[in-house]
C-alpha cells in the first residue's frame, strides 16, 4: 500500500518560500524582500518585492544606501509590502490577511498594512529591531492590534528540482 510524503512544507513555511522567491526579483544590491499575502482561505492574494515605482528605470534611480539623501534609494524603492498590496488581486479580501515578509517592516509600511486591514505579519528577520522606524512600526501595529511574530522555519533551504516530476 503506498501512503502519502510526510515531509512536505508547511503552509507557513510555504508561504514565506513565495515571499523570498519573490525577493529574487529585486535588483537592490544590498537588500532583497519578499511579500507574500495570504487570505483566510490560505489562498494568495498579493506578491511583492522591493524596487522602483513602475516607469522609472532602475539603470537612472540610485541603489546607493548612504550619502545625501537624494542620491540614495530610499526616496525613490517601493518596499515589498507595498507591491504585494497595490499587487493584490482582492482589496476586499486584504481585511483579516495574513502578510508573510522576508523583513520585519518598517513604520511606513506598517500603516499601510494596518490600512487595509491586514491583521498578521508573519516575519523571517527583525535585523534593524532597534532602529526608530522599526520601534515605531512596533507600536503602531500593537495598537492597531495587528499580531506579528518570527517564523523559525524547520526547512532552512526549499530549492527548484526537476528531481520529482
Amino acid at each position: 500500500m503506498t501512503t502519502k510524503r510526510t515531509d512536505y512544507i508547511s503552509w507557513e513555511e510555504y508561504f514565506m518560500a513565495i515571499a523570498q522567491l519573490s525577493a529574487k526579483r529585486s535588483k537592490d544590491p544590498s537588500t532583497q524582500v519578499g511579500a507574500c499575502i495570504v487570505n483566510k482561505s490560505k489562498r494568495i492574494i498579493g506578491i511583492g518585492y522591493n524596487g522602483f515605482p513602475i516607469g522609472c528605470s532602475d539603470d537612472e534611480l540610485p541603489w546607493s544606501r548612504k550619502g545625501d539623501f537624494l542620491e540614495t534609494k530610499y526616496p525613490y524603492v517601493c518596499h515589498a509590502e507595498m507591491n504585494a498590496i497595490t499587487n493584490s488581486s482582492n482589496k476586499p479580501e486584504l481585511d483579516g490577511a495574513t502578510l508573510y515578509v522576508s523583513l520585519f517592516p518598517c513604520n511606513e509600511c506598517a500603516k499601510l498594512i494596518v490600512q487595509v486591514g491586514i491583521k498578521e505579519l508573519v516575519y523571517l528577520s527583525d535585523k534593524y529591531h532597534d532602529d526608530d522606524i522599526m520601534i515605531a512600526a512596533r507600536k503602531i501595529f500593537d495598537m492597531a492590534g495587528v499580531k506579528y511574530r518570527m517564523l523559525k522555519p524547520v526547512n532552512k533551504d526549499i530549492r527548484l528540482s526537476l528531481n520529482n516530476l
